[in-house]
Formats: C-alpha cells, sequence, structure tokens
C-alpha cells in the first residue's frame, strides 16, 4: 500500500511539473560553433519557443570533440527539460562507432524529444578544381590519388563518413582536413586551403550562391526545390547514396514523459507554420516532424548503419 502511495505521489508530481513547464529560461545546447547548420536552426526556433511559451530559451555554443563536448554536458545535465541539445543526430551517432571512449552512448543516454529538419550534404569543390559533375571529380581524384584535400566539420563527422561512402563507393582517395565545425570547413575550401568536402545544405548553399564553391552534386534521394538544377549523388552514377544534416532535440535520460509530450507538440507546432516551412526552404532544408518514439527508432538505426560503413572502411578517426 505504502509502494502504491508513493508510486502515485511521483506521478501526481510529474504530472504537475508537466502542467507548469517551463517556469524558467531553457537552455538550448548547440555542439557546433556559430554559424553551423546546428546554430542557424537553434536561432531560427529559440525565439518562436521563447514567445510561445513566455520564458526565454537561450542557444549556448559548448564546443569541441566534433559535438561530443557538448552531448556529454546535456547526458549528464538534470533530466528536467531545461537543458536540451540541438544537434546533427546523425553525427551523435556516428560518434559510437568513431570514439573508443565516448563517455555516453548515443541511442541509450538520452531521451528522444523531436526531429527538427533534414538538409541534404552538397559535394562541392573549390573553383579552380577542373570539374563540373560528379564523374569528373571521380576521374580527377583517381587521376591525382591523394592530391585533393577534402574538409570536414570534425574528425568522424556526418560529412567525413559521407566522404568515406563515397569513397568506398568510387574508389578514389583523398586526405581528410579536419575543421572545428561545418563553417570553418566551407570557408576552408572557398579560400583554396582545401579542395572538396560534403557539408550540410543550409550551411553551405549561400557560399554557393556567392560564386566561392561549386556545387556538383546533392546527397538527398531527390532534387530540392531550392536547386533544381544540381543532380543528386544517386542520379550522377551511386543510387541509394542518401546522406545529410539530419537536425533534432535530445535531452537527458529520464525526462518525464509528460514534459517530452509538451516540448514534442510544441516543437512540431512551431515547425509546421508556413512561415518557419519558408524559411527552412529559403535556408535549402526541410522540416521534419514525429514522435519521440519514430525519432529513437532512427537513432538506434542509424547508429547500426553507420557502424557498418565504418567497419567496412577500416578507417581510423583516433
Amino acid at each position: 500500500m505504502r509502494f502504491l502511495a508513493a508510486l502515485l505521489a511521483c506521478f501526481a508530481i510529474a504530472a504537475a511539473h508537466a502542467q507548469s513547464y517551463p517556469s524558467k529560461p531553457i537552455r538550448l545546447i548547440v555542439p557546433y560553433a556559430a554559424g553551423g547548420t546546428s546554430d542557424i536552426l537553434a536561432r531560427q526556433l529559440g525565439p518562436k519557443l521563447s514567445e510561445a511559451w513566455g520564458q526565454p530559451v537561450v542557444v549556448e555554443n559548448k564546443t569541441g570533440a566534433n559535438g561530443n563536448v557538448g552531448a556529454d554536458f546535456v547526458a549528464k545535465s538534470a533530466p528536467d527539460g531545461y537543458t536540451l541539445l540541438l544537434t546533427d543526430l546523425g553525427g551523435l551517432v556516428i560518434s559510437a562507432s568513431v570514439y573508443s571512449q565516448l563517455p555516453f552512448n548515443p541511442s541509450k543516454d538520452f531521451t528522444p524529444v523531436a526531429m527538427v529538419s533534414y538538409s541534404p550534404h552538397v559535394l562541392a569543390v573549390h573553383p579552380s578544381v577542373p570539374v563540373k559533375n560528379v564523374k569528373e571529380l571521380v576521374q580527377f581524384a583517381k587521376a591525382n590519388p591523394g592530391k585533393l584535400n577534402f574538409a570536414v566539420s570534425g574528425i568522424g563527422g556526418a560529412p567525413q563518413l559521407a566522404g568515406i561512402e563515397f569513397a568506398q563507393r568510387t574508389g578514389v582517395q583523398w586526405t581528410y582536413i579536419p575543421y572545428k565545425g561545418g563553417s570553418d570547413a566551407v570557408a576552408a575550401v572557398a579560400a583554396g586551403q582545401a579542395e572538396v568536402l560534403f557539408n550540410g545544405m543550409l550551411a553551405t548553399w549561400p557560399t554557393v550562391q556567392g560564386g566561392r564553391l561549386r556545387a556538383l552534386a546533392i546527397s538527398s534521394a531527390h532534387r530540392v526545390a531550392s536547386a533544381p538544377d544540381t543532380p543528386t549523388v544517386a542520379e550522377e552514377g551511386l543510387p541509394g547514396f542518401e546522406t545529410g544534416s539530419f537536425q533534432g532535440v535530445v535531452g537527458p535520460l529520464g525526462i518525464a514523459r509528460e514534459t517530452v509530450a509538451k516540448l514534442n507538440a510544441e516543437l512540431n507546432r512551431v515547425l509546421a507554420t508556413s512561415d518557419m516551412k519558408e524559411r527552412f526552404a529559403k535556408l535549402g532544408t526541410e522540416v521534419r516532424t514525429g514522435t519521440p518514439e519514430l525519432l529513437g527508432t532512427w537513432l538506434r538505426d542509424e547508429q547500426a548503419r553507420w557502424a557498418r560503413v565504418v567497419k567496412e572502411s577500416g578507417a581510423k578517426f583516433e
């Protein structure tokens, strides 16, 4: 009887917390540098959530170890819904396969909250590289093995794994050069410090439009409306090739179900507005929403997928 009473009391406390949530500022942690895909999205969503809830949503950049510093900070935070992580979910789950001493398990140590968006990777080169399409890039890379420097947003991140999968399937060789974030990788190729990259379209497309990068292909299953003349990697001879920047929100393990439901519902509501859809489309990304349960399944499936790619490639990251 005492156990039942205690259990009911816990449910009552959780319900009361969910009803009053949020009653103080929410910290939205971005584990990458300012100007990257996650940062841009967080600063689009933050004001909308603040407006809806009447509480500040403070975006904080906690960078380091290809996103793992910020992710670990959130994983070890109190599971009360006031510290959340907005991140490249692909990069989060990939880290389990590329870091032997990772202090958290991406698919077990977080509470899935909501998918936010999908932005395909752009395969782009510096304009000085004498290629106009994927076929020419492969030919040039094979004729000059190891000559091309491939800029990545961090060691073992989703853009590098996209490059590894591309190299596996085409037989090219290039040298991976890690930078502190996607914006730094884009700037490096635009400046001619490296020659090629895969990177999230949202953070990369403005530089393509400015003529400082040449886009060869995008990594989505279908062409995107914001770049209708740019073919997909699949169209260019690699069927089924689909990678990108899947952005979403997770929190520490153990957030009350009612709080998760409230967060998920509000994020989905904001993302469904025509204003946000139009903003995202102009930025080269698309809204992706769903339930926390579907996100949890996606995280587990993607972790298994990239574990296979890393194993087959034999790549070493540490």
